[in-house]
């Protein structure tokens, strides 16, 4: 309704003109993908979350004497993070950033298999659910997420018994933990795992999330770090490779 008060001079504007004004997550997608000809179709079909096309853009990158592995950095991940900064900035959700993340996966073993030249990746983390619970929902949403952001991830699967993590953290040196559970009875496995690590000299990071899972029982641990939600597990073991100890993540992601 219009204001007559001729005192008034603020402007009315119609509650959807601004909406209308917004860019949709294409036409956000569209601005950050890379300006390579055989490069863009491939950070689309990433952004679109088409294993198939993604697969099918390489093929023809490859033709065109693009390097496989060079494509994971310059195109896959690439096209990852223009999904993760969407995802980030709002304009996304979790279902579409685990959709991207499958096709970027798909794109990455397609890489791997036609090259022989070692991949580097930023770091391996090993991901379990607690022993006695078997709902590994989360767990393997935290893992897609995970090497969609270029982590080797040690998947030990659901239902995983004390001593076998600890043996897999003792083995494979990961620069973190990741432990759901979505059961109260089953979260007390992360408590004796701390403590087994503690006794064999380990302070790997212990991410814990899942149903069950609070911050006030993640804290009563020194290794334990709180992971609210799946995509707060990339960030956090982003944070470590930046040299953040496990006080100082603690502050970072734990609420207050």
């Amino acid at each position: 309704m219009l204001s007559l008060n001729p005192k008034k001079t603020s402007v009315f504007v119609r509650y959807n003109v601004q909406n209308e004004k917004k860019m949709t997550p294409d036409e956000l997608a569209e601005v950050l993908y890379p300006k390579d000809e055989l490069v863009y179709p491939i950070a689309k079909a990433i952004f679109e979350g088409d294993e198939d096309d993604v697969v099918l853009h390489l093929q023809e990158a490859i033709e065109g004497r693009k390097n496989p592995i060079d494509l994971i950095n310059d195109a896959l991940i690439k096209g990852m993070s223009i999904v993760s900064k969407l995802y980030d900035d709002g304009d996304l959700y979790l279902p579409d950033v685990i959709i991207s993340a499958q096709a970027m996966i798909a794109g990455v073993d397609y890489c791997k298999s036609i090259s022989t030249e070692d991949i580097n990746t930023k770091g391996k983390i090993v991901c379990f659910v607690a022993e006695g619970d078997i709902h590994d929902i989360g767990k393997n949403i935290v893992a897609v997420l995970l090497k969609a952001k270029g982590f080797d991830v040690v998947d030990l699967g659901r239902d995983v018994p004390i001593e076998e993590v600890v043996e897999a953290v003792l083995d494979e040196k990961p620069i973190m933990v990741s432990g759901t559970a979505l059961m109260t009875t089953t979260m007390y496995s992360f408590k004796k795992i701390k403590e087994e690590l503690t006794r064999f000299g380990m302070d790997t990071p212990l991410v814990c999330g899942g149903g069950a899972v609070t911050q006030d029982f993640v804290t009563r641990y020194k290794l334990g770090i709180y992971g609210e939600e799946a995509a707060d597990v990339p960030k956090i073991a982003e944070s470590i490779l930046k040299g953040e100890n496990i006080d100082n993540l603690q502050n970072l992601y734990h609420k207050h």
